[in-house]
């Protein structure tokens, strides 16, 4: 491919996606300047590859250099937070092989509605406390909006793996922050408030 091809396929393929490979870098890094490192590395990464991109969601295609950027890194500077959890328990195991939506699984939860009455600050402390592979798929279903397979093809994991972190990922959110409110009693939902997370996703 000649260099302004490149350039070209380049600006079109991967600077739009910035601001999410940002955010998600900023996710997984929990770090400010670490992010933009990822991102740099990233961005020079995806210019290498970029024409092995032929077709196909480029905002997925960016996300999974960054989030295999951003893994690289913490391999070599963080290797302590990489610490595998066990993504599926028996009962979920048996639910996603029958092809069933995680989501639901949860649907029952009578305290889903604190997620949307949880403040800002303590919704992003919670989602930073989580395992970094159910914040990773809290954080490319629930802010970035992307679909199962293409989270499973961003992290190179079974779409049943994906419902699993999914799913525990927000039982264990709603469950820190009703621990944490007197007021338990509520309504119940069927999944998080995604327009809640992904204000809380957004990097200023």
């Amino acid at each position: 491919m000649m260099e302004d091809d490149r350039n070209s396929r380049f600006s079109t393929v991967v600077l739009p996606h910035l601001q999410d490979a940002l955010t998600t870098a900023l996710w997984l890094t929990g770090d400010r300047a670490d992010a933009e490192d990822v991102v740099q590395e990233a961005c020079l990464r995806a210019f290498r590859a970029i024409a092995s991109f032929t077709s196909g969601n480029a905002r997925a295609w960016v996300l999974a250099i960054v989030r295999n950027t951003a893994h690289s890194w913490l391999r070599k500077n963080r290797r302590s937070e990489l610490v595998a959890v066990d993504d599926l328990d028996v009962e979920e195991r048996v639910q996603a092989e029958r092809g069933a939506d995680m989501e639901e699984l949860i649907s029952m939860n009578p305290e889903g509605g604190l997620i949307a009455r949880a403040d800002e600050a303590h919704l992003r402390a919670e989602i930073e406390k989580l395992p970094p592979e159910f914040r990773e798929a809290l954080v490319l279903r629930d802010i970035q909006g992307l679909e199962y397979r293409e989270i499973a093809v961003v992290t190179s994991v079974p779409v049943g793996t994906v419902m699993s972190r999914l799913a525990r990922a927000r039982r264990r959110l709603i469950s820190a922050i009703a621990d944490e409110r007197p007021d338990r009693g509520c309504s119940p939902r069927k999944a998080l408030p995604v327009r809640t997370l992904r204000c809380v996703g957004t990097v200023t």
